[in-house]
């Protein structure tokens, strides 16, 4: 029997399924996908030999059901892509005596309010619970969830009387803790890592624009060399313990200072994974997985094939998206394009002023900024997405 690889996931993801389960299947292994989401995960592709519900945010539930269903011996590994599954599937890990990430550094990478005091040393910044902001603080302030993802209520707040309004209006659709932070201003940049448990290896960088305050959609993200200012954050990202697997790490620059926004302590989402894995020419899943197999990185260090850029097409009104294409795979010239939807014709859209409200993205690899920008807008040009 093929070695098992027990993959917990939430909500099915095409970083999941067009990424890490064939690149699973290229290793030889078979997976067992845990998840409290089953019906999302009944097509699941081969390797996948069985999907089982489970409480995967409890790692007492993960070990388990991992326990019952594995084969004599432990299983080959335990990983997840999820943001807030890293603590639940280390827990696992360790429990098993397999390689995976510091259970710690997951829950500091998660908690933002934990992350900041763990970092005050390095990098002091205001934060506090939003609903106890003293009145002497350093407006404006940005207000997010503890624990949230894909810019989900966050906003910026320029003085008290807002930051209650803004805390009201989120209050009311979310029972999350809260948090308030000082602003950082700055160029806004990812830092994408890969460590191994005996070295992190920076894979690269992209510069991100973002939509206007007080939301913060994230609009584009155009490949970069990372920038001088770099090792403050490799300083911080070492200090949190967050150094095993991928890393995918939010920062600004300002007046030669990195300040870290926030750290998802997984593979770099919203198709930028197969950009990168594209730009890069390397077998990035695999990779991935390969150390929470206990393998050593490889021992060449990946350059990148061009020039990239990764530009989400994103709903400006609410209603049900009438038309848009589908997958798209196409050369113009010398730049390779590809299109992936995240969302079908039929489907209702509310908009929400997050990262999720993007219909789809494009990817475009090329040998030069310009061209590359210049392919992308022509296909923009050339597709339609409607919203009736």
């Amino acid at each position: 029997m093929a070695a098992s690889l027990y993959l917990a996931a939430g909500k099915a993801t095409d970083s999941v399924t067009h990424g890490f389960l064939p690149a699973a299947g290229r290793l030889g292994l078979d997976v067992v996908l845990l998840t409290d989401r089953p019906a999302e995960h009944a097509d699941a592709p081969a390797p996948v030999r069985a999907v089982v519900e489970c409480d995967v945010s409890d790692f007492r539930d993960v070990i388990d059901r991992i326990d019952r269903t594995a084969a004599p011996g432990t299983p080959a590994g335990v990983f997840s892509n999820s943001d807030f599954l890293q603590a639940p599937a280390a827990l696992a890990a360790a429990y098993f005596g397999l390689p995976g990430k510091d259970w710690r550094a997951a829950a500091r990478a998660k908690n933002k309010a934990l992350a900041r005091r763990h970092l005050a040393h390095l990098d002091p910044v205001f934060s506090a619970d939003a609903r106890a902001v003293p009145a002497d603080a350093p407006y404006p302030l940005v207000v997010k969830p503890r624990e949230g993802v894909a810019s989900e209520d966050v906003l910026l707040v320029r003085d008290a009387a807002e930051l209650r309004a803004r805390v009201a209006e989120i209050g009311a659709r979310r029972a999350d803790p809260l948090v308030a932070e000082e602003y950082l201003p700055g160029t806004l940049h990812t830092l994408e890592t890969l460590g191994d448990g005996h070295e992190v290896r920076v894979l690269g960088s992209f510069r991100t624009d973002v939509s206007p305050p007080p939301h913060f959609v994230e609009e584009r993200l155009e490949w970069a060399p990372p920038p001088p200012e770099t090792p403050q954050v490799l300083a911080q990202l070492e200090a949190l313990g967050a150094g095993f697997g991928a890393c995918h790490t939010e920062f600004v620059v300002h007046a030669g200072r990195a300040r870290i926004i926030e750290v998802n302590y997984r593979l770099i989402g919203d198709h930028c994974d197969f950009l990168l894995a594209d730009l890069l020419g390397v077998p990035l899943h695999e990779q991935i997985l390969r150390a929470h197999l206990g393998e050593r990185l490889a021992p060449a260090v990946p350059r990148p094939r061009g020039h990239a850029v990764a530009e989400p097409v994103i709903a400006d009104r609410p209603g049900r998206l009438a038309a848009a294409p589908g997958p798209v795979e196409l050369d113009d010239g010398g730049v390779r394009l590809a299109y992936r939807p995240q969302r079908a014709v039929g489907d209702e859209v509310a908009l929400t002023r997050t990262n999720r409200d993007y219909l789809g993205t494009v990817r475009a690899i090329g040998p030069d900024p310009d061209g590359v920008r210049a392919a992308l807008a022509r296909f923009r040009a050339a597709h339609e997405w409607t919203i009736a």
